[in-house]
Formats: C-alpha cells, sequence, structure tokens
C-alpha cells in the first residue's frame, strides 16, 4: 500500500508537540490514526477533533517505559481497524543538563523514554508487521545527535542509540519492512518546559524565540515517508531551521 489515504497509524507522544502536529496531519490525509500518551486527556480531545473533522482515530493512554502500554496500543489498531500499517515512536523527553549536574534520575529517564520506549514500540510492531509482510517504522530523533552540544551529552546519546537501532534495524528488515528517521533540529514544542536546569531552561529558549521552526514541519517530512511506494524505503530525513547553527 503506498500513500497515506487508508492506512493505520500509530504515533505515541501524540498529546503535543511533534506527535500532534503529525496526527493531525495524517488524518486529513486519510489516515486512521491510533494516538498514544500519558496524558489521557489530551489525545482524548485530539481524537475528538480528528472525528470532527471527518476523521477517524483511536486512543489509548500509553507510557513507552511500559512494554505492555505499546503491546496494548498496537492491539488497539488492529481491534479498531484491522492492521498497522506504521508505527511513529516519536515520545520523547529532554531534561538536559551539564554532566556536572549529575541530575542521573534524568539521564534514567532519557534512556527509559527515548531509548527504551522505541524498543518496546518496535518490539510491539514487529511481529504485526511479519505477519502482514509490510509495515514501517519511523523513530523521531534529533540533530542533537548529529552535532553534539554542552549540556546535550545524555540527551544525545540516547537519539544516536536510536539511530543505531534503527540502522540495524533496516539492515535486517528484508523487503516489506520499511524504516525511516527523521532527525528533526530546534522545533516550536513544549521541550524547553521538562528542563529542570534554569540556566539550561532560560538560555534556550531564548534560542528557541529566535530560530525554531513549528512541529507541522516535522509532520510534512513524517508523511513524505510514509506517502512514498512500498518498494521506496526514505532512510534518513534532517529537518531543521535554516538560522540554526
Amino acid at each position: 500500500m503506498s500513500g497515506i489515504d487508508g492506512k493505520v497509524i500509530a504515533v505515541t507522544g501524540a498529546s503535543a508537540g511533534i506527535g500532534e502536529a503529525t496526527a493531525v496531519l495524517l488524518a486529513e490525509r486519510g489516515a486512521r490514526v491510533v494516538l498514544g500518551a500519558r496524558r489521557t486527556d489530551r489525545i482524548e480531545r485530539l481524537a475528538a477533533r480528528i472525528t470532527e473533522a471527518g476523521g477517524q482515530a483511536a486512543f489509548a493512554a500509553t507510557d513507552v517505559t511500559r512494554r505492555d502500554d505499546l503491546t496494548a496500543l498496537v492491539a488497539l489498531a488492529r481491534d479498531r481497524f484491522g492492521r498497522l500499517d506504521v508505527l511513529v515512536n516519536n515520545a520523547g523527553i529532554g531534561p538536559v543538563s551539564p554532566m556536572d549536574a549529575l541530575r542521573v534520575d534524568e539521564w534514567d529517564a532519557m534512556i527509559d523514554v527515548n531509548l527504551r520506549g522505541v524498543l518496546y514500540g518496535i518490539a510491539a510492531a514487529l511481529p504485526v508487521f511479519r505477519e502482514q509482510e509490510s509495515g514501517h517504522v519511523v523513530n523521531v530523533v534529533s540533530t542533537a545527535g548529529l552535532r553534539i552540544s554542552p549540556t546535550m551529552a545524555v540527551y544525545a546519546a540516547t537519539k544516536n542509540a536510536v539511530r543505531t537501532v534503527s540502522e540495524g534495524l533496516r539492515q535486517e528488515a528484508g523487503e516489506h519492512l520499511r524504516v525511516t528517521v527523521v532527525s528533526p533540529g530546534m522545533i516550536r514544542t513544549g521541550f524547553i518546559d521538562g528542563i529542570s536546569d534554569e540556566r539550561v531552561r532560560t538560555d534556550l529558549a531564548v534560542t528557541v524565540d529566535r530560530v525554531a521552526i513549528p512541529p507541522s514541519a516535522i509532520a510534512e517530512a513524517i508523511a513524505f515517508a510514509i506517502a512514498q511506494p512500498a518498494s521506496v524505503d526514505v532512510g534518513d530525513i534532517v529537518v531543521r531551521p535554516t538560522a540554526q547553527d
């Protein structure tokens, strides 16, 4: 199946930012979307908004650090729509800080959400894709992994780990599975709200105000990769503001 119309697409981290923008755009283009996020009230409202606009949506409370939640999200897609064509592993956090701050709990959280959460998503979707002999994994990483900056070391490490996993999966994929990595640059989302280090948060807020682009730019990139014919695997897409260093 090529194009977007009619595809069943699950999106994690769908309650805001890139995930929300992606779900809305894909639904507008005819996809049946399955929304996963921890903030159930927000994805419930988003599902209602999509439905009221003529689209089709289902949702489930999804904490990507819980493997059972990802299994349940994939099961919901199959129960509601009969299949799963694409999994967008978008959920992520970025409480960045200098290494000397020793915010080890935040390091652990980034590993659990940004890396382990993607692995759990792959573990849930891959058997379904193999059974169907078709499927597409889209992993949202970051340009922070392409140009390592101070305060970003652990965050970038988790994103580069996902980049490595994605390439390994692509090489194992065979002709029926597509794997895409999308690397956003500075995007106008709630990313900085999760930063507990006040100085880092303040400095990043200045940069966001100056250069950031909207989440819709990433949603368009994800849609582009999904819309390609089944024989075309778009491996890596980097989307950053023209003003970003």
